[in-house]
Parts: structure tokens; sequence; C-alpha cells
């Protein structure tokens, strides 16, 4: 179902994070679930302070389980080479056929600093900042090949035509790239690059490279307040607006019942916690939630995070999402088969191609 003429396209993520699960199996079950409800994508934290297995490896043991939901894992930055990240996230889209995402973070933890070299904590200023470079390195070599660079032969295997392959050599505060890379162009071009854009160092990433932002609010006129702030900075840089998805993140506790009794839950909407904004209440209650805040524009979606991870995920995809789409609100299918189809993404071109064909 495609929404009425003039209403925008309502989105709906999850994520996945199981804190005492190791077995990939719970993963898998948990993203069928997601996908049988037709959420654009779902999310597995990560990091290197964190425990449970790598998001990535998790997601990639997804994909071929799976067939239309995105896989979105979180890939800190802050330690990490951006040409590795860059090939891992490649990899899991061409895996998924075009269905993956990454969730760029970083990490501020001392003792990750240590291991990793430096000799102190960096600024959330600073990290971010190298999380944008990050970010703009990934971008360049999923653009170094041409689609089609990669040319299969019959006696050799596959080999790359130099021709449509576009050299990389960026330096920035911290990094120093050179390419091509050795992959080829992912089949989304580039894999939807998702950023919590709470904090307003992470604000102006988000701005500049991110396809999707979350926004942990409780409140909804602070949510529309921070997508039209990011709208606004997107265009400032150059980029179209309508191209950045701003999805609110709510936690969601739906083992309360309708109308809980206390303050704050049910029909009251959120409220703050120390983890940030928590929804509790039943099915209903969400539905009505999200219905009111699309329809009023706060933002474009909505990615929440079960407290109870297997209760409350089945509960919105058996109870939230049906009325949703019983009143219009969500679709019953997936419109296309990539990531960037359900979130309504254009397949960016290749710069270096472009500008090839330019001059």
């Amino acid at each position: 179902m495609t929404p009425p003429k003039g209403r925008r396209r309502l989105h709906l993520a999850a994520a996945l994070d199981q804190p005492s699960a190791y077995d990939a199996g719970s993963y898998v079950d948990a993203a069928r679930l997601a996908e049988r409800g037709g959420l654009d994508f779902v999310t597995l934290g990560d990091g290197f302070g964190r425990p449970g297995p790598d998001a990535l490896a998790v997601l990639a043991r997804v994909a071929p389980a799976t067939r239309r939901v995105g896989l979105v894992p979180t890939v800190t930055t802050t330690h990490t080479d951006p040409v590795r990240v860059q090939a891992a996230v490649a990899a899991l889209d061409l895996v998924s056929r075009g269905r993956a995402g990454w969730r760029i973070e970083v990490s501020a933890a001392e003792a990750e600093a240590r291991l990793s070299g430096r000799h102190h904590t960096a600024s959330a200023e600073e990290l971010w900042r190298e999380a944008g470079e990050a970010a703009d390195i990934a971008a360049r070599l999923w653009d170094s090949p041409e689609d089609g660079a990669d040319i299969p032969d019959g006696a050799c295997g596959r080999f790359a035509d130099p021709g449509r392959q576009h050299p990389v050599d960026c330096t920035c505060s911290r990094f120093r790239v050179r390419g091509p890379s050795t992959g080829p162009r992912p089949p989304q071009g580039h894999p939807v690059r998702v950023v919590d854009a709470t904090g307003k160092p992470a604000r102006a990433v988000a701005a500049l490279h991110a396809d999707v932002a979350l926004v942990r609010t409780a409140h909804p006129a602070r949510a529309a307040a921070a997508r039209a702030e990011l709208r606004a900075s997107a265009a400032a840089h150059g980029r179209d607006p309508d191209a950045l998805r701003v999805l609110a993140a709510l936690d969601i506790d739906l083992g309360g019942g309708e109308y809980a009794a206390r303050p704050g839950h049910g029909g009251g909407g959120p409220r703050p916690t120390p983890r940030g904004p928590l929804y509790r209440g039943g099915p209903v209650d969400l539905a009505e939630l999200i219905a009111v805040w699309h329809r009023e524009g706060t933002v474009d979606g909505f990615h929440l995070t079960p407290a109870e991870p297997r209760r409350d995920l089945e509960r919105l995809v058996n109870g939230t999402v049906p009325l949703l789409q019983h009143r219009g609100l969500f679709r019953t299918f997936y419109p296309g088969s990539t990531l960037r189809d359900h979130l309504g993404l254009r397949r960016p071109a290749n710069r270096d191609a472009v500008a090839g064909g330019a001059s």
C-alpha cells in the first residue's frame, strides 16, 4: 500500500539488541519477525566495550535468511580503519543484495583509547569530526569503481576494467587513504548511513552525510525542531533535504497493558529516563502515538528499541503494525528490494563517473 497523495510515507525500524544472546539463530528469528511486519530496517549495536557478538558478522549471517528487511550494524569509527569499515559494509550490501546500512558511532572510552594508541580520550567534537571524515572516505571508495567495472572473465574469474576505476587520495586530520577500492561498487551505490543525531557534534555529521538521522527525545516539539534543523543544515551543505529521513528513537515497553496507570505512560506518551525516552503501554497506545507524531509532521518515522526483545518486538509486529496498516498509515508490502527502496531514497550517482563524463 502506498500512502494517499500528499501524505508522507511512514518509516519504522527496530533494534535487535539482545544482551544475553550469542547464538546467531535468535537474531535470525527476530529479523524474520521484523520482516514479516514490513519494517524498513533493523539495527544491531556494537562497540569495543560492549558484550555480545560482532554486529557485522551477525547481520551477514542474517542476510541469506531474509529477503527484504534492511540490515544496519553499528560500526564505530574511533578505533577502526575506514578502509576496512567501508569494505565490510559494502560486502554486507553485496550478500544482502542491496539491503545494508551502516550506523556510524564513536567511542570515548578511556580504555579503548589506550588500546588504539591514543594518549588521551578525544572530545566529542573531535571524535565526530573524525567520524564525518570516515563517512566521506567510505563514499569516495564506494564511488571509486564505476558500476560494472568488475567484469567477468571465463579464464581468470573476474577482473577490474582500469578505465572505470578512479583513484582516491584523501588526507584528513587522522586518516590517509589512497585507492581505489578493490571491490565492486555496492548494489545501492552507497549503503544507507544512519547517525544518532541527538547530540550537537553528531548532528553536523548527520546533516552532511546521513541518509537517516535518529533523534532521542520524549517531546514531539523537540523532535520536530531537530528535524527542521537537520533539514535546513542539509540544504545549507548543498544536499536535498528531502533525501534525509529523521526518525524518533524510543525505547518501548509493551508489557504494561493499555493505558498504564503511571503518569507519562500509555496514552500520555513517552517519558524521559536516564537511559533515554521510554514509552510504556500497549500496542494500541503505541499505534496512536506514532499516528499523531507522524500526522503532525514531527518526524518521518520511528526507530524502536524493545525493552524485552522478543516480547516487545512480537507485540510491535503483531499489534501496532496491523493497526497502522488498517489506518492506511503503513505499507502492507515492501515497495522494492533494497533498503533505499524502502526509505524512498534514490540510488546516488557515481560522482567520479559523472565528473569524468562532464570533462
